[in-house]
């Protein structure tokens, strides 16, 4: 189906900040409970690897995604990496509480920071969960040439596709969203609040879920991308996961 860039609800400026938050900890609630980094671990540490770096810069981190899991597996494996988070609407909260939980691995910037221009100081891989289908194509194209242009090794990772079949899926949500929150931590009575008595968490979640289908790019619009956006190695794929099943479609890129 053709790409439709409709609008998110937690992109909008005007969303209230406190809906959005409760959004993203849903968000990394289910990547964790799901161990979906799994699947994503062994293309960051070749991208790591490759483009000879051991910090992660995360943009759109959100309430701070899979990168916990990341750290910590990469660490087991003996890397000594870290991470600085980062995000347009950064979910301040709980940034602080992934940072003083990481024993020192991972830090945050609570300004915004916007993925089309990072700032020059940040330095390492940059990397997108989930979060590259909410640029248009020009502005997506700007986030890979501003990593070509500063030599900084890039990483992005997709659910989302465009088809029917995951739209359904995504007409389950609100159910999970209700399901999932009572084992949510910290326990937030506000939490309670807009997922049950004033049901906004899960429709926001469902809105954006459907929206963010629609606006997914295919293999080969992101390969059309890499190549306009400088010298750099770039790989691209969509891999079947093998623990769950689900596809997952990415973007490596590392200088020659």
């Amino acid at each position: 189906m053709a790409r439709l860039h409709l609008f998110e609800l937690e992109d909008q400026p005007w969303f209230p900040a406190t809906i959005r938050d409760l959004a993203t900890d849903y968000l990394h609630f289910m990547q964790d409970a799901v161990a979906l980094h799994r699947g994503m671990l062994p293309f960051v540490q070749d991208a790591m690897q490759a483009g000879r770096t051991t910090h992660i810069v995360d943009l759109c981190s959100g309430g701070s995604g899979p990168i916990p899991a990341i750290i910590r597996d990469l660490q087991k494996k003996g890397m000594a990496v870290t991470a600085t988070l980062t995000d347009l609407y950064p979910n301040v909260p709980s940034l602080e509480r992934v940072a003083a939980a990481s024993g020192g691995a991972i830090d945050f910037v609570a300004r915004p920071v916007d993925a089309r221009a990072v700032p020059k100081d940040l330095r390492g891989l940059r990397t997108l969960f989930n979060g590259f289908h909410h640029f248009r194509p020009a502005d997506a194209q700007t986030i890979l040439s501003d990593a070509a242009t500063a030599g900084q090794p890039i990483a992005i990772f997709e659910m989302s596709r465009r088809s029917a079949s995951m739209i359904l899926w995504i007409c389950l949500v609100p159910f999970f969203v209700l399901l999932a929150t009572p084992f949510m931590r910290p326990f937030k009575w506000k939490r309670l609040l807009w997922t049950y008595v004033i049901p906004l968490v899960p429709l926001t979640c469902f809105w954006d879920g459907i929206v963010s289908q629609l606006r997914a790019y295919t293999v080969q619009e992101l390969r059309a991308m890499a190549a306009a956006a400088g010298p750099m190695t770039w790989q691209v794929d969509d891999p079947r996961l093998y623990r769950t099943g689900a596809r997952i479609t990415y973007l490596l890129g590392w200088p020659r």
